[in-house]
């Protein structure tokens, strides 16, 4: 029992690692975090493909633009328009940033509200990092922005204002995470699933049928605006059972 608790903590603790760097961790870094537990090849594949489930690319570049396939239209909707408003906003430059964050050090409210200003965009990119986690964009946005309004009044317990952004980072996760435990089970990810399943499905059928014949994994990820990995990801969680595409 022992080392499988050391396994989930040494899991979290690389998951969590690799988000903070935006979403990819290097593969040596994975072996090097798993290497006292003796785990077989087949075994870190597992690893690898948990991390590739939750977003997190394992060596090469990450995926950044892939979490855009798994949003609704409602989502995709109110990101793009949340974008849009966020251009609108002064682009501050790095002397700026430091500026603010000394004030805000120093208990300066209107600096405090420069800085949630200016890192308002992190918590976009923040966010996702956690889409098809059976929770809305928007909540995810919405937890971190006041993660963040609540981060930059506790600053004035730092040294150094270069500390401030690793803070308010791990404030923004630790608070989309806690969101994501309270309000996600296992019937709603579930449900999610089986209506990506059954998207996969109907464009499978109506690309097979049109050809007359059973396609392959990278045709239908031609022919339509679904990734290979979707594509995967669903002919997996059906068992593989989707009887239109070449296993």
């Amino acid at each position: 029992m022992e080392q499988e608790i050391i396994f989930a903590h040494t899991l979290e603790q690389v998951t969590r690692s690799a988000r903070e760097q935006g979403g990819h961790i290097e593969k040596e870094k994975v072996d090097e975090a798993f290497a006292g537990l003796g785990l077989k090849d087949e075994q870190l594949e597992m690893v690898y493909d948990y991390l590739s489930k939750h977003k997190i690319s394992v060596g090469g570049e990450a995926a950044s633009e892939e979490y855009y396939e798994e949003l609704t239209d409602k989502e995709r909707n109110y990101l793009q328009n949340y974008l849009d408003e966020l251009e609108q906003l002064h682009n501050y430059t790095d002397g700026e940033k430091k500026a603010y964050t000394i004030s805000a050090m120093a208990g300066e409210s209107s600096a405090r509200e420069r800085l949630v200003e200016i890192y308002l965009r992190d918590v976009v990119d923040i966010a996702k990092l956690y889409t098809d986690q059976g929770v809305s964009l928007e909540d995810l946005i919405g937890e971190g922005n006041v993660a963040l309004a609540f981060g930059t009044e506790m600053l004035g317990s730092l040294e150094e204002p270069d500390e401030a952004e690793g803070m308010l980072v791990k404030l923004i996760m630790d608070a989309m995470e806690e969101f994501i435990m309270q309000n996600t089970n296992s019937d709603k990810i579930s449900r999610r699933a089986l209506d990506r399943v059954n998207m996969v499905l109907d464009k499978a059928k109506e690309y097979s049928e049109a050809v007359g014949r059973r396609v392959t994994v990278a045709e239908l990820s031609d022919e339509t605006d679904m990734s290979e990995k979707t594509i995967r990801d669903a002919m997996r969680i059906s068992g593989f059972k989707i009887d239109y595409i070449e296993g």
